[in-house]
């Protein structure tokens, strides 16, 4: 390793734990101006992030990046839109810094107080989605911790442009300058020395394919909240309504098939498949979504075209305009299939019977479990959080959407009136 990129990146996280100390202490209101001023800057700044955004664009179709990942990358006037409403939403939340969790009053008359803080700083490792940077940003912002910022080297440019307006706000605030920082090499040595900064890093974040948050859980000394792959599952029960299961399974597919909450999975009971699945497969196969098919789905759908799917399939995280589709003959055999093959991130179960859909939630190992609604509304901005810093499929400390109060621990306030035993 180079010794540049050592200093660099000890330089970065050095400061970045200097700032996470004084923004601990930093009123509602100063957090508050600096996210309003950050969402004034992607208002008035809007032509320079496109542009920088479309270079962005043009060397990820030069490189043959498939159209679900450049969807992934593409900024556009609504998207900046969105950020902008994620980080006034954000203002609008409480404030979870100093909270009292919990209060005890202990017989030797000492006041025990468990009170929200922030975790310190936070290392986020991203790929594609630029609106992830003002999204963890703001975030780590309002939750009073400093923030890392490593985005993928396809987004390069967008980056660096949302990270200058971030730095030009806090730079006219009282907030410190250093609480945002991008990385600013995609050279993969800085990110294996941020890795090992546990003296300065509190926490590192993952975001993108199964390949780098491995890579990340399994080289780094910080502890790590992983976001493992979406595998996604729909199952449309015997009872389901089938008009309803048809719209969610096309939308939750088609919709955005480039996101982590796509749904990769179809799952059909036999009873009513030869009602359910030619009729969802039209609609499937006319938005171009390639369908790999159990043997039971390939002779309802004869006149389709579709391949035969295979357990590597149910596996896989597509990302794109692929759906795999099995059929089974009970709801045991549909839970039994989601918990071998889900991701542990967000299923959802179709039926107008109650007593199913509550085995279903109970039973199905995931985050987030849906009756009746599609899988694509697991994401913080859905949930009321003010957009999210990641989808946990862990299941300590903090698990599906990530807002503002899984983005802090907590302290002891022990008050007394001169006990010393």
């Amino acid at each position: 390793m180079s010794n540049d990129i050592r200093s660099l990146i000890e330089d970065l996280a050095k400061k970045a734990k200097q700032a996470s100390l004084e923004l601990a202490g930093a009123s509602t209101s100063d957090k508050n101006d600096a996210l309003q001023a950050i969402a004034r800057g992607l208002e008035s700044n809007r032509k320079i992030l496109l542009e920088e955004n479309q270079k962005d664009i043009d060397a990820a179709e030069e490189n043959g990046l498939s159209e679900a990942m450049v969807d992934r990358l593409r900024l556009t006037h609504e998207r900046i839109d969105g950020m902008v409403q994620g980080l006034r939403q954000l203002i609008s939340l409480p404030d979870p810094v100093g909270l009292v969790i919990e209060e005890k009053k202990r017989p030797n008359g000492l006041s025990i107080q468990k009170v929200r803080t922030p975790i310190g700083v936070i290392g986020i490792i991203y790929e594609s989605r630029p609106n992830v940077t003002i999204d963890c940003a703001g975030l780590c912002l309002k939750s009073g911790n400093a923030s890392i910022l490593r985005g993928g080297k396809e987004s390069l440019h967008s980056n660096r442009a949302l990270a200058s307006v971030i730095g030009q706000a806090l730079a006219d605030s009282p907030i410190p300058e250093d609480s945002v920082q991008l990385v600013p090499t995609i050279d993969r040595e800085a990110l294996n020395h941020l890795l090992t900064l546990d003296e300065y890093v509190h926490c590192i974040i993952p975001r993108g394919g199964e390949g780098l948050i491995r890579f990340v859980a399994e080289n780094s000394r910080i502890p790590v909240i992983k976001h493992y792959k979406g595998v996604c599952n729909l199952f449309v029960d015997a009872e389901a309504d089938l008009e309803i299961a048809r719209q969610i399974a096309v939308s939750s597919k088609c919709g955005r098939p480039g996101v982590c909450n796509a749904i990769e999975n179809l799952i059909v009971d036999e009873k009513i498949a030869p009602a359910f699945l030619p009729e969802c497969a039209k609609e499937l196969v006319e938005q171009d979504c390639e369908l790999l098919v159990d043997e039971k789905a390939a002779s309802l759908l004869g006149d389709f075209p579709t391949k035969p799917a295979t357990d590597e399939h149910y596996d896989e995280e597509f990302l794109d305009l692929r759906l795999s589709i099995k059929i089974v003959a009970s709801l045991d055999e549909a839970i039994s299939f989601v918990n071998r093959f889900g991701s542990g991130h967000s299923e959802s179960i179709i039926t107008k019977n109650k007593k199913r859909a509550e085995r279903f939630l109970r039973e199905v190992d995931a985050s987030s479990v849906y009756w009746n609604a599609s899988t694509r509304f697991t994401d913080g901005f859905e949930f009321g959080l003010g957009a999210e810093i990641g989808i946990s499929t862990d299941r300590l400390h903090a698990r599906g959407p990530m807002g503002l109060e899984e983005l802090c621990t907590y302290k002891y306030w022990v008050t007394g009136n001169g006990q010393w035993k």
